[in-house]
């Protein structure tokens, strides 16, 4: 069990987050639109539960996801919430010519096409951009988002515009997220960074950021959030044909892993998504999961999961049958 309220420093931010927070991609019309009330309602559930951790991003539908957010926390106090968004992506009006969006899956994206722009006076714009969208004048952590093949221009053109941010006080925490682990070691060992956003690699399916990036975290104090919890939702829908697996087709290894993963969690009367979302806050450096939705009730589901008693036989079949690594912590009670 982990208390979804309870409050953890993250990193060296010095801010204190829930273990629960809210992605907000799905805010964003991700694989369909939602009313704009009901985005509204997705976040206002999160508040209402005490969490106090949200996520966003232009690239989220072109910046829909940040003006709704935006929109459902008018009036709302700001110590009670922390805000995240990213840089990396400019938003540039779309034209007659434009034939590709890059916004395939999400749907009805404002008229707006996301641009790479890892650029010093880029990010300076995004940023300005951002507190526009989200009627803000601050944030509190501010990611380089998805610099894959980017990295020179990210650390010597983003990652000083953020952290003249943060020494201006506009943010508290300088953060990079991707899907990758590789590279946030590479930033983790370059720059002065805060936290990182690690979005699916860190959970039931993999563990492979356990002997590099974590042990770098806890020296150099960065915490990490983890997105992704559920694998793209091979490990929430089900293991069978068509499953999704890092936003593409799972491939067959990883398909019969997670059916060997969903057998163990049968054979103890265990949820896996309840496993998922244990498992990964069961590593110190993990300080919070940020699952998203498109429904309140589910908001309100990931809080419970949090909640259920796992017993630790089921770990140590995980441990025994080698579906989990050996030095991976795994929670108690």
């Amino acid at each position: 069990m982990v208390d979804p309220l309870e409050r953890k420093v993250l990193g060296s931010t010095g801010l204190e987050v829930t273990r629960l927070g809210l992605g907000c991609a799905a805010l964003g019309g991700l694989y369909g639109d939602i009313p704009d009330e009901q985005a509204h309602a997705v976040v206002h559930r999160a508040l209402d539960l005490g969490l106090n951790l949200l996520d966003t991003a232009p690239l989220y539908g072109s910046g829909k996801s940040e003006i709704r957010v935006g929109q459902a926390l008018k009036g709302i106090a700001r110590d009670r919430f922390i805000l995240c968004t990213k840089v990396g992506r400019v938003l540039d009006p779309v034209t007659d010519e434009d034939e590709d969006r890059g916004q395939e899956i999400f749907d009805q994206p404002p008229p707006f096409k996301p641009v790479f722009d890892y650029s010093y006076d880029g990010v300076m714009r995004s940023f300005e951009e951002s507190l526009q969208r989200l009627q803000m004048d601050r944030v509190d952590i501010l990611h380089i988002h998805d610099p894959d093949d980017h990295y020179s221009q990210a650390i010597e053109g983003a990652y000083p515009a953020i952290a003249k941010l943060r020494e201006q006080g506009l943010i508290a925490g300088v953060s990079a997220g991707m899907n990758q682990w590789e590279m946030l070691a590479d930033f983790g060992r370059a720059g002065d960074f805060d936290c990182f956003l690690l979005a699916g690699r860190y959970s039931l399916l993999e563990q492979d950021a356990l002997h590099d990036l974590f042990p770098l975290c806890e020296e150099k104090n960065i915490g990490i959030l983890a997105g992704g919890t559920y694998n793209s939702g091979i490990l929430a829908k089900g293991a069978s044909t068509g499953a999704k697996y890092n936003y593409g087709d799972a491939p067959v290894e990883i398909i019969e892993r997670a059916r060997r993963l969903e057998q163990v969690s049968e054979r103890h009367g265990v949820n896996i998504k309840a496993a998922a979302s244990q498992f990964a806050l069961a590593h110190p450096v993990v300080t919070s999961i940020i699952p998203g939705t498109r429904q309140p009730d589910r908001v309100t589901e990931n809080f419970n999961l949090l909640n259920e008693s796992i017993p630790s036989d089921y770990w140590a079949e995980l441990r025994h049958e080698n579906l989990i690594h050996p030095d991976a912590p795994v929670p108690e009670g």
